[in-house]
């Protein structure tokens, strides 16, 4: 066997199985919001900027539009956002929260950061840690990003 061909010896592994249980732990608190993680994500990008066409909104999550639609669609149906044609471009959609979508940030807020905040209490990393390793984080997607 070669070893660089060994599971234990993948950092790729590692990134995947630690973002797939983080993931996992947000599972619980999306649940009683109604929405799924990468629903969350498409929130959290709203929350900071109301009204974005898709193409900034996927652009943002590093995801392509074709990913992003189907997860619009989906909160269209469930209330949480509204999208309309681009005023000056018609090909272009605009993607807006409506109340019930502004309404969740803070039930989001109100829940999610000390739950997660729980979670990774039984991890030993102090604070100085998580601040280095998302910058480490950053420098990969950075490299990979295309």
């Amino acid at each position: 066997m070669h070893e660089e061909l060994r599971l234990d010896n993948q950092i790729c592994f590692r990134l995947y199985t630690a973002s797939r249980l983080i993931t996992q732990a947000y599972t619980p608190m999306l649940t009683e919001l109604g929405i799924t993680y990468p629903q969350y994500l498409v929130l959290m990008v709203l929350w900071e900027q109301d009204a974005q066409p898709v193409n900034d909104i996927a652009h943002r999550l590093l995801l392509e539009t074709n990913t992003v639609t189907p997860l619009l669609q989906r909160m269209e149906k469930q209330g949480i956002v509204i999208r309309k044609r681009g005023k000056e471009d018609k090909r272009q959609q605009i993607v807006s929260l409506t109340e019930k979508g502004k309404a969740m940030e803070e039930q989001a807020y109100n829940s999610i950061p000390t739950g997660m905040g729980e979670e990774f209490k039984a991890c030993p990393l102090q604070l100085n840690d998580y601040i280095q390793l998302a910058q480490q984080l950053d420098s990969i997607i950075e490299t990979f990003k295309k």
